[in-house]
């Protein structure tokens, strides 16, 4: 079936259609973390909200060339033209070279991303590994008389630009906003305008990263990577830029004057950004004592935490909101979640004890024939999850009548059932049932033990011992097992 994908655009504040540039083919560029620390829930949001557009797109038939960067060098400690590099200042905390930082915090982002199902991007560069390509873009600004050189550095010229095109065009600002914003950085005795922003910085004599260019030994402002990176791997012109909202000033904006001041247009047609989150209705911070890692939410191990959370709760949670709504995590949110994805989890695990009918009953029949639609429709809206998610739990109150056998299905209603949720549940909430066990010769030896201690329940009741079913039974529930007696005969499940 024919899906017209709506998507908002933030760089016109309403929803459009989705019509790629080149289709089948898309291009799609994401903002990556810089990995000068552990990943925390300020990465997973984003990480998992274009997650959810890759995997979409890719269902829905296009060939999609995602790119997601990492940022490993040029990221000043404010995220202007101010303090130290990020990673330099970890590595000389550490006393470590600033690659071996940014490597070793690299890995622990793509094993948090592993554990929350989030699938790898085509091409995955990193900034210091293109630094030609920064310098080229430079030069492209300097040559069309929109940045100027001085004292070794480089500055974009925002008044110049602003008098042929439009500085704020994404942010809505206007210049004199931006002036007034501006605070006194550091080096701005060597700028036009304080607001000007640094495509190359000069680099003091106990910076440690460095490279040679035809203005000083230095190093790529932070917003230069993401306009030569996503050029060079998909273009002059491509389909869809993400990240946090948080990017949209002034690394958003930032991008925006650089591809237009060295190519004369955008690069971009369509600007996501996903909203902000908070913990306990704070900004998650260090200084306020709530800034919580992925980690610390795997393992418990925070004084904030009542329990720990598996990756697959964080997921639900964030899904269960829309990704330009704002997220509030608290231990009540997340248990919350938690018993909504097991639920979820469950409905789709008995699907396989379902006793097949000649016939459907009404209610059944068009649950199932509208359920499929019903998902499109709500991801087709922006990309509208609570919807679909809440669609998956209605379907799990009819899985439910069909298991206490208050409702029938026939074999194809089931089939078609089955598969709208494994789709939309796994292929495209991208969520997994972390209960499963890997090993499929334990998890046989496990459903041997399983059937050898119903063996001997059921002994125990056609004895009419009664006091010893109740045992067997009331420890495996003690143990997490769940066991129910039906017509059809017992069934048993293990619960988180």
């Amino acid at each position: 079936m024919e899906q017209r994908l709506l998507i908002y655009n933030t760089l016109t504040r309403r929803k459009v259609p989705f019509e790629p540039l080149h289709a089948p083919n898309v291009g799609m560029y994401v903002c990556g973390p810089t990995v000068y620390g552990d990943p925390h829930l300020g990465h997973a949001r984003p990480a998992i909200t274009f997650d959810l557009v890759f995997r979409y797109l890719k269902h829905l038939g296009y060939k999609v060339r995602y790119v997601r960067n990492i940022t490993d060098v040029g990221h000043l400690e404010h995220d202007a033209d101010e303090g130290d590099d990020k990673i330099e200042k970890k590595a000389r905390l550490e006393q470590l070279e600033p690659m071996e930082i940014a490597q070793y915090y690299t890995n622990r982002y793509h094993d948090a991303m592993k554990a929350l199902n989030v699938l790898p991007p085509s091409i995955e560069p990193h900034a210091s590994g293109h630094i030609i390509e920064q310098e080229e873009l430079v030069k492209q600004i300097i040559d069309n008389g929109f940045a100027y050189e001085s004292n070794g550095s480089v500055y974009f010229d925002i008044e110049k630009y602003n008098k042929k095109y439009q500085y704020g065009i994404l942010s809505h600002r206007n210049l004199d906003d931006v002036i007034n914003e501006s605070r006194q950085l550091d080096g701005v005795g060597e700028k036009r305008n304080q607001a000007d922003f640094a495509l190359w910085k000069k680099a003091s004599p106990e910076h440690i990263m460095r490279w040679p260019s035809p203005w000083s030994n230095g190093f790529p402002g932070w917003h230069c990577e993401c306009t030569a990176m996503g050029r060079k791997y998909l273009g002059d012109h491509f389909d869809i830029h993400g990240g946090g909202m948080d990017l949209v000033f002034p690394h958003h904006e930032c991008e925006i004057a650089q591809a237009v001041a060295s190519q004369g247009d955008q690069m971009v047609k369509y600007w996501m950004h996903n909203n902000m989150l908070t913990i306990n209705g704070q900004k998650m911070g260090k200084s306020l004592g709530n800034f919580i890692t992925l980690e610390q939410f795997f393992t418990g191990k925070h004084r904030l935490l009542d329990q720990a959370y598996s990756p697959m709760t964080i997921r639900f949670f964030m899904l269960s909101a829309h990704y330009r709504g704002t997220v509030d995590f608290s231990n009540e949110a997340l248990k919350a979640s938690e018993k909504g994805l097991e639920k979820l989890l469950n409905g789709i695990s008995d699907l396989g004890h379902v006793n097949v009918s000649d016939k459907c009953d009404p209610e059944t029949e068009k649950v199932v024939k509208e359920l499929r639609q019903k998902c499109y429709d709500a991801m087709n809206d922006d990309f509208a999850t609570p919807q679909v998610i809440s669609y998956l739990f209605e379907a799990c109150t009819v899985i439910n009548k069909l298991i206490d056998h208050k409702a029938t299905i026939c074999s194809e209603c089931l089939d078609e059932l089955t598969s709208t949720m494994h789709t939309f549940a796994f292929d495209i909430l991208g969520l997994k049932d972390e209960r499963a066990d890997s090993s499929d010769a334990r998890e046989e030896a496990f459903g041997k033990v399983m059937d050898m201690v119903l063996d001997l329940r059921a002994k125990a009741k056609a004895a009419k011992d009664w006091a010893t079913s109740d045992q067997i039974r009331d420890a495996l529930k003690e143990a997490g097992f769940e066991v129910n007696d039906t017509k059809d005969g017992v069934t048993w499940r293990l619960n988180k």
